[in-house]
């Protein structure tokens, strides 16, 4: 089992391997969360937790640009400098060219078909004469989810397949994402009151369960046990059992409001009462700080007049603004060199300052403090300016509790919604506690840097524990120690961001962060059918420590616990069978409970059901290809810490796509080579595209942008982390339309504008006849910008939006994104990228000759060099 890392995110629990892996490294054999510790004998085996220690619209892929697929056409863009006047799309984009799909890009949900059937091969073990069950209730459910609908859990497959041996191919493998906070169909039923829960193992009643209609007992679809349900489940007819949501839907939310709970406390605006602490760095340089005040100034414009706000500043000492001056720029200053003392914290809380105000009353008084603003003027560089993070961050913890903090010890104080505090930071914590030396060469670094590691980390665990979300924007060109800072944000819930500057992108991530829904209190429940077993979890938690034996005598559901539950997150769940399964269905639930912005108590429920089966051919036929890659995605880039990990885990890449042929393609006759699957022809795309991004390629070459980048990726959702694996690319009509085409370097036609979306960064393309031309050029760049700001709209973080010429020195970071297709042969060109077909033969000689030679392989010359003859386009 591999020692657990140091500073990345997700998390993930062992147990030891059923299967042999395939002949590299074994990236998603290892991590499972562990189940509730209890003296009753578990359904799964006591896991050892391997802790990896230390966000977006639904992207996806529609055949035409409106608002019914997430593009507004003219809307306003909440950017801060005012964008071109947006296109008119009169018509539909083009569909994707083979291999990409026309559909949406986000998986279809399984369709829940009706009728529950129970495992013929083995008797009932009812009690209560519940061995009639079977016979006298049919399924309540007899109508399929529709398909398309969005779900918060995506399988890799919507089929099991029966065999073990069969089922647990590691190269594939099989499991879901599951997204807690995602946002799913507007008709989604709301329960309030209690759930029906199995006495046994704690699962909640649903659509799928058997029901006697004279007693109302309802059996449980994962343990089996007979439940009652004190006479409310008692109804004529199976038709009056629909009147229940949990009956009639597979997924439904329980919500608990008002004064039923203790903790309730009434707000005109909850979501709005949790405040928002601004933690800024003072030792800028003039350029750096003009650039974040006019982010700073965007900021205040930007948020709700009833949020509250406060301001901290940070170098050698901690300002803290008051708000009660209103023609001047007054703050308390406090000492960082140390931790507050508790006089220092009485004396300023106790005061006559303000130091939290809401908007609409200090919105001048915030402004007049931004512009007051001084670049730092010692002629010290940055790496080695005294900077107090970790002082500012506990002063800002103090204020967020405020005077009543030493009354309220030892009670949980539950306001609407986590706190923020988001630090604007443009070098290292490099002074008082947290802080790491100046200089790497100091001769005891590595003990401070431990040390600090520790501190960081517990400073954010302290500000999960008061409801506060600490996000950390950098920017600048001064490293700012990635591992020193990264557990303060993931500890709490937050996240990390890398900026180029504090310009535009760093003011919409700013805008982003202070208001992005976040739940708290969260913690996520797996249970699944005994027949199958969770063998790796990888997403933003951590084990949670619940003992429920008391409840329920035999409660095995994995329990992860969330520092936050936001839509931008996502758990990678793996899974494996323990046995050949003898059912012809397998059930899984997710419990996902927690409270929201506004106070209510949330418990959604979604249960799903998979049909079993003997055929390969029918599990392959089943399987969703972008799933089944982003989860691989997930377990390879845990391994991928640094960059020597990396390129094994390129290699384990290689090894996997060879492991598939060999285990469910066919031989070429009278030859060595092997042919890949047909139905897991567009996995095999997504995983080269893997292995060339900056996820594991040479794209990034700082530790500092491979780390921030590797753990936004492992707790990022479905959406993103495609966009991250895989490239979107969408080329300039004209007229305003879009025709999307694979991440081909063909595209790059001199006439032509290109958008490329690989999550973290979209790029816009404009051939060099095109620039000369510059009526048509300001047109194209003006509709590639409002295309490249609608997709990465409600993204978090915001990505950068880069544009640039054919031939300029930028324009390497588009070239190194797409698959170099122009070293295949013409017949290979063509049927993958059918877009050249309408060029002229004069045209295609035009494309070819400018194209540079350089020795990284195309999709096809990687496979064969496998010894895998490439897929068809599918």
């Amino acid at each position: 089992m591999a020692n657990p890392p140091q500073t990345s995110l997700g998390y993930s629990v062992t147990i030891g391997p059923s299967n042999p892996e395939i002949s590299s490294p074994q990236p998603e054999k290892s991590p499972i969360p562990p189940p509730p510790m209890s003296s009753a004998p578990p359904r799964f085996p006591l896991p050892k937790l391997q802790q990896d220690h230390m966000t977006s619209p639904s992207i996806k892929t529609p055949n035409l640009l409106s608002p019914a697929n997430g593009v507004k056409t003219g809307s306003p863009i909440p950017h801060l400098s005012t964008p071109p006047g947006p296109p008119v799309f009169t018509s539909p984009v083009r569909p994707a060219a083979v291999p990409f799909r026309t559909s949406p890009a986000t998986p279809q949900p399984v369709a829940l078909s009706s009728g529950s059937s129970f495992p013929t091969s083995s008797p009932p073990h009812f009690s209560n004469g519940s061995a009639e069950l079977q016979h006298q209730v049919p399924h309540t459910a007899e109508e399929t989810m529709p398909v398309g609908e969005s779900s918060c859990v995506l399988f890799s497959a919507h089929k099991v397949l029966k065999k073990k041996k069969q089922a647990n191919v590691p190269s594939v493998g099989f499991g879901a994402l599951v997204s807690p906070g995602k946002e799913v169909s507007p008709s989604l039923q709301i329960i309030q009151r209690d759930p029906h829960r199995c006495h046994n193992c704690g699962a909640f009643a649903n659509i799928y369960c058997k029901i006697l209609l004279g007693s109302g007992q309802w059996q449980c679809v994962i343990c089996r046990n007979l439940n009652g349900s004190e006479g409310e489940y008692v109804a004529p007819s199976k038709e009056e059992l629909r009147n229940f949501p949990e009956l009639s839907s597979p997924v439904v939310d329980y919500v608990q409001t008002g004064n039923n709970r203790s903790s309730y406390v009434p707000v005109s605006d909850s979501r709005m009462s949790a405040p928002i602490i601004l933690v800024i760095d003072e030792c800028l340089d003039e350029p750096h700080l003009q650039h974040l005040q006019s982010s700073l100034h965007a900021f205040v414009e930007s948020i709700p007049p009833t949020a509250r706000i406060g301001i901290i500043l940070y170098g050698r000492t901690v300002s803290v603004y008051d708000f009660s001056e209103d023609s001047i720029a007054s703050s308390d200053v406090l000492a960082g060199d140390k931790l507050p003392t508790e006089d220092s914290l009485k004396a300023l809380l106790y005061g006559t300052g303000v130091y939290l105000s809401p908007m609409h009353a200090s919105k001048q008084v915030a402004h007049d403090i931004f512009s007051s603003l001084r670049p730092y003027k010692l002629n010290i560089t940055e790496a080695s300016r005294d900077r107090c993070l970790g002082t500012a961050v506990e002063v800002a913890l103090a204020i967020i509790q405020g005077p009543s903090a030493e009354m309220s010890r030892g009670v949980v104080k539950r306001p609407g919604g986590n706190s923020r505090i988001i630090v604007c930071a443009g070098g290292p914590n490099t002074y008082g506690p947290g802080s790491v030396p100046h200089s790497f060469s100091h001769p005891n670094y590595l003990h401070m840097e431990k040390m600090a590691l520790q501190w960081m980390e517990l400073l954010g665990r302290k500000a999960h524990q008061h409801n506060a979300v600490i996000d950390v924007l950098c920017a600048g060109n001064c490293p700012v120690r990635v591992p020193v800072l990264q557990p303060l944000a993931k500890a709490s819930g937050g996240v990390l961001v890398l900026h180029d500057d504090f310009g535009e992108a760093f003011g919409v991530n700013l805008q982003r962060a202070s208001t992005r829904a976040a739940g708290s209190h969260g913690f996520l429940e797996i249970r699944c059918s005994d027949d199958i077993l969770v063998t790796q979890i990888v997403g933003p938690g951590e084990e949670a420590h619940i003992d429920t034996h008391e409840t329920f005598k035999n409660d095995a559901a994995l329990s992860i616990q969330m520092p936050s539950v936001e839509e931008t997150q996502s758990f990678a769940v793996s899974m494996e069978n323990k046995r050949d399964i003898g059912s012809d269905h397998v059930f899984f639930q997710f419990a996902i409970r927690y409270s929201n912005v506004y106070q209510a108590d949330i418990s959604r429920v979604v249960t799903v059901r998979l049909p079993t089966v003997d055929s390969v051919s029918a599990y392959l036929s089943s399987f969703q290809d972008e799933v089944a890659a982003v989860l691989i995605a997930k377990r390879t880039l845990l391994r991928a810490k640094n960059f020597s990990e990396a390129l094994d885990m390129r290699t384990m890449i290689d090894e996997r796509v060879k492991d598939i042929a060999l285990k469910f393609g066919s031989q070429v006759p009278k030859s060595k080579l092997y042919r890949f699957p047909k139905e897991l022809s567009a996995l095999s795309e997504l995983l080269f595209h893997l292995r060339r991004s900056p996820l594991l390629g040479n794209i990034i070459g700082h530790d500092d942008e491979r780390s921030v980048l590797r753990n936004l990726f492992l707790n990022a959702s479905f959406d993103l982390s495609l966009r991250m694996v895989a490239p979107r690319c969408l080329m300039y009509r004209e007229g305003g339309t879009f025709e999307e085409l694979p991440a081909y370097d063909l595209a790059m036609q001199s006439d032509k504008a290109v958008v490329l979306d690989h999550g973290t960064d979209v790029f816009i393309w404009l051939g060099a006849e095109l620039a000369a031309d510059e009526g048509r050029s300001a047109a194209a760049l003006a509709a590639c910008r409002t295309l490249a700001e609608e997709l990465s709209e409600f993204r978090f973080p915001a990505p950068r939006i880069l544009a640039f010429k054919e031939g300029s020195s930028q324009a390497r970071y588009f070239v190194s994104r797409l698959i170099p297709a122009h070293k295949d042969p013409p017949y290979e060109q063509e049927a993958r990228f059918p877009q050249l077909r309408s060029l002229t033969p004069e045209e295609r000689i035009k494309l070819k000759s400018s194209f540079l030679f350089f020795d990284d392989p195309s999709f096809c010359e990687w496979m064969r060099s496998l010894k895998v003859v490439p897929p068809e386009p599918s």
